[in-house]
């Protein structure tokens, strides 16, 4: 097989990696992507979208068990294991084929089915045989699943997002290890389902949240569907066919174990040493924020594996940064990032905005436990925190409440435009809406501002 060469080569075929391909080569470079599977992108095939297909499912039938609210009797709920899954894979399976067909629309020569790993800065060696020689090389390998070892001594009984899809029926019960995005959303989801489910995290906190008004909202609202074991260290052994959790004096049996203790980057094996890049303790090397790039070098890494921000819209405008910094390498242009935005899609979903309150000089509160529209849906509860600078400006928020990853994108563009408050509080706001809920964490942030 003949060596290749290109201007710019592109190791992995994710979010981030398409969209550095697409870009350089919009840019006049010649490409190359490089990948093993090219199975699809990891929202597609193990992340956003089937983890969404089995929320759907919770949230059917937990609005069932909870219509006699309303005057509406459904019975008794039944919840069809095999049906689920078959139904989450079938979706998941449309997902990625739709990511898989755009592959097949690649000029040819571009995809290259291999694995790579560096011989030197833009030299590559692939496992086919096959040498690669570019000007730059754009490192878009993601993340993968941490098991911790004694979790991997439990074998098939430990689950991670990559392999949970692939259960043909749903567990009798379920330890969910790690109260992070991942955790939570699949344990609700999981617990809504009819599963026994309970949450172990070494944390006190969940989720990252920031503010301790939106972490006891959280806190509150999944404790009446499932325990969440915080600040404990669960101890995994199997016994009998399942698995033992041992934690704080307490024992429980579990069908199977989710763990969901993090994603680190993908970097093993790509033999960095070879590139000459400064790596720290973690083997990692030092990426600018605002291009991408790894030092002064012609190598650029973007999305899940640079650990900075690791979700989709992000990880494919890195990519885009990247792809157009490897196309005009050695010219290399910073480019202005978004406002930071995460949805942890639990119900109500999480959500976090730009700066948190330790960045900011005020912050308004908003309780939902009264806000009309959310009486009427019987979902009355949930907490909003806005931050502002000294002037008003938005700065960033934490929600957790009732249509909160609808408002927190509408926050978003809102600091992202430099509006202030009063700013937000000058546009309409349409009655009953969970939109008018804002208005008193608004309101407050003004009335400081005033006041000053």
């Amino acid at each position: 097989m003949a060596d290749l060469t290109c201007d710019v080569a592109v190791i992995g075929a994710g979010s981030a990696g398409i969209n550095a391909e697409r870009t350089a080569r919009k840019h006049g470079a010649t490409t190359l992507l490089i990948d093993p599977e090219f199975a699809g992108t990891t929202c597609a095939t193990v992340g956003c979208m089937p983890s969404k297909l089995l929320i759907a499912a919770g949230r059917a039938a937990h609005k069932a068990r909870h219509a006699d609210m309303f005057g509406v009797h459904a019975g008794e709920v039944t919840v069809d294991g095999p049906a689920v899954m078959t139904r989450v894979r079938e979706g998941r399976d449309r997902f990625a084929g739709g990511v898989r067909a755009g592959f097949a629309r690649l000029p040819d020569g571009v995809r290259v089915k291999a694995r790579a790993q560096f011989t030197g800065p833009t030299t590559l060696e692939l496992d086919d045989g096959r040498s690669v020689s570019a000007r730059a090389v754009v490192i878009a390998t993601g993340s993968s699943p941490m098991v911790p070892g004694p979790f991997r001594a439990l074998g098939d009984l430990a689950l991670t997002n990559e392999t949970v899809f692939e259960m043909e029926d749903l567990p009798e019960s379920l330890a969910v290890i790690g109260a992070g995005v991942i955790g939570l959303e699949l344990a609700q989801a999981m617990a809504r389902l009819g599963v026994r489910v309970a949450v172990f995290d070494q944390q006190d906190h969940m989720a990252q949240v920031r503010i301790d008004a939106v972490h006891e909202a959280m806190k509150e609202a999944l404790s009446r569907e499932m325990p969440l074991h915080l600040g404990t260290t669960p101890v995994p052994t199997v016994e009998n066919g399942k698995v033992r959790i041992d934690w704080d004096g307490q024992t429980e049996l579990f069908d199977r174990v989710l763990v969901a203790t993090g994603r680190p980057p993908n970097l093993k094996g790509l033999n960095l040493e070879a590139t000459g890049l400064a790596l720290n303790e973690r083997g990692m090397p030092e990426v600018s924020f605002e291009t991408m790039q790894c030092g002064d070098a012609p190598i650029f890494l973007p999305g899940d594996v640079n650990a900075q921000r690791p979700v989709l819209h992000e990880a494919a405008d890195e990519g885009i940064i990247a792809g157009r910094n490897a196309a005009t390498f050695p010219k290399v242009t910073p480019s202005p990032r978004m406002t930071p935005l995460t949805v942890t899609f639990t119900e109500p979903p999480l959500v976090s905005v730009g700066a948190g309150p330790d960045e900011s000089a005020l912050t308004g509160y908003s309780d939902f436990a009264t806000q009309a529209r959310a009486r009427v849906d019987g979902e009355a509860f949930g907490t909003v925190a806005l931050y502002a600078a000294s002037d008003g400006r938005l700065t960033g928020a934490d929600l957790f409440c009732p249509g909160a990853d609808h408002m927190g994108h509408m926050l978003a563009w809102a600091v992202q435009q430099g509006l202030t408050a009063c700013d937000l509080l000058d546009m309409p706001y349409y009655h009953p809406t969970l939109e008018e809920g804002l208005r008193d964490a608004l309101k407050a942030i003004c009335k400081e501002t005033a006041a000053g």
